[in-house]
């Protein structure tokens, strides 16, 4: 029998969102603490994000991805904490038992009284569009074409159609064109890019790229390699209008189709997980249903800027050393619901702690639709908290409400808080 190496805070993690967590809980007094990785070296995500744009709200300087992971790197070895890499969780139990294999050590099991899930997000793959045409090679999605280019040195075609516009697909339409490829179009199933509005600029604008929004791939043309692929229109319901299609000659295609959070070991652990975001259900300490494992990251929900995964999982580590510790928040809990227009709220629920001033609170969420001067109003049971006014909301950008000390106050007694969003002021 294995016998338990005891840790007060396991990190399962060790990308911008595990290093946050750790540096956060180490600052707040935690000594004996792990991050166990699964890849050889600390970053994540980051160490294949060779272009710039990252550390703007953090760090208030603009950096690449392996420039932004090396500062917690760094901060990290100055602090001693203890990240094993090349270590592959296998599971986590309910009571925080956590069994890890690697290449060095075999199969080891930890014994934590906390743990932080900070796995991180995949790719939606091929699989799950259900595109008919042949299995060809050249179809990729952009997150490994992003590390074919910039960490392996390999092209993987030179005619490019890339299928959805979220943040990668633009950001590697950008990068393809640079290394001499020719991207020919950018084709989105949504009235609406998923992606930031500045990439859409930066990556597409800029370069001549065309963008079709309410248009997919309806068909993928090659018997060893692909040769091309049908491109059509679709309605509003989303349905293929089949006298629009149109033939693209291409030998590579992309897909940027989506983000899913990596939550096996969050369900093997028995956390509870929202339909909506497909990350765990948390409270405002980022503790799941399951006491004592927390989450954060893009593996709680998908993040737009990675300096808002930072900011999110440094409240997970301080929340798990407050747990180790033994000053875990209680208190009247309150629902946090999605209302009309709103998708995805996090945190879902709110601990109001008795004889305590409460703190500002951040909700994330993002539209169902992109809106234009429309208000974003917070109630409590019955009674308008705020109703605030946005020019702009897209599902392409992480929304962000702050509920304020005295807005929280006012919440003691309630049941539960709804955002939503619609065209007239609530009073």
């Amino acid at each position: 029998m294995i016998k338990p190496i005891q840790v007060d805070i396991l990190i399962i993690g060790a990308g911008p969102a595990g290093l946050a967590a750790a540096l956060s809980a180490k600052r707040s007094g935690i000594t004996n603490l792990i991050v166990l990785e699964r890849e050889d070296q600390p970053g994540g995500i980051l160490q294949q994000c060779i272009h710039t744009g990252f550390g703007l709200h953090r760090f208030q300087t603009e950096l690449t991805g392996p420039e932004y992971a090396q500062r917690d790197i760094m901060a990290a070895k100055e602090l001693n904490i203890d990240i094993r890499t090349g270590v592959t969780v296998l599971e986590v139990s309910v009571d925080k038992m956590v069994t890890a294999i690697s290449r060095e050590n075999g199969i080891q099991v930890f014994s934590a009284k906390a743990v932080i899930l900070a796995m991180g997000c995949r790719e939606r793959p091929r699989g799950a569009l259900a595109i008919p045409g042949t299995r060809c090679a050249g179809i990729f999605s952009a997150g490994t074409a992003q590390k074919f280019v910039n960490i392996e040195g390999y092209m993987p075609g030179n005619r490019i159609v890339i299928l959805g516009s979220g943040d990668i697909g633009l950001i590697m339409a950008r990068r393809m064109t640079l290394q001499g490829a020719q991207v020919l179009a950018c084709v989105e199933l949504m009235p609406y890019s998923s992606g930031l509005n500045r990439n859409i600029v930066q990556c597409l604008e800029d370069y001549d790229i065309p963008l079709y929004l309410s248009h997919t791939v309806i068909d993928i043309k090659g018997k060893d390699r692909l040769t091309g692929v049908t491109i059509a229109q679709v309605d509003e319901q989303r349905q293929v209008m089949p006298e629009t299609a149109f033939d693209i000659d291409c030998d590579t295609l992309l897909l940027s189709v989506g983000l899913i959070p990596e939550n096996e070991l969050s369900i093997g652990a028995g956390v509870e997980l929202s339909a909506t975001t497909s990350g765990p259900i948390v409270d405002n300490t980022l503790q799941t249903n399951i006491e004592g494992i927390f989450a954060c990251g893009n593996v709680l929900h998908v993040h737009d800027l990675v300096d808002f995964v930072s900011n999110e999982s440094q409240l997970a580590g301080e929340a798990a050393a407050r747990y180790v510790q033994g000053m875990q928040k209680t208190g009247e809990r309150l629902t946090v619901t999605d209302g009309q227009g709103v998708r995805g709220c996090v945190p879902q629920t709110i601990i109001l702690e008795e004889n305590v001033e409460s703190q500002p609170l951040d909700i994330m969420f993002r539209p169902d639709r992109v809106y234009q001067n429309q208000y974003v109003t917070v109630r409590a049971d019955d009674v308008v908290l705020s109703s605030q006014r946005k020019f702009i909301l897209t599902p392409g950008e992480m929304a962000v409400i702050t509920l304020s000390k005295g807005m929280l106050e006012q919440c003691r007694g309630k049941k539960s808080i709804t955002l939503e969003i619609s065209p007239d002021k609530k009073s």
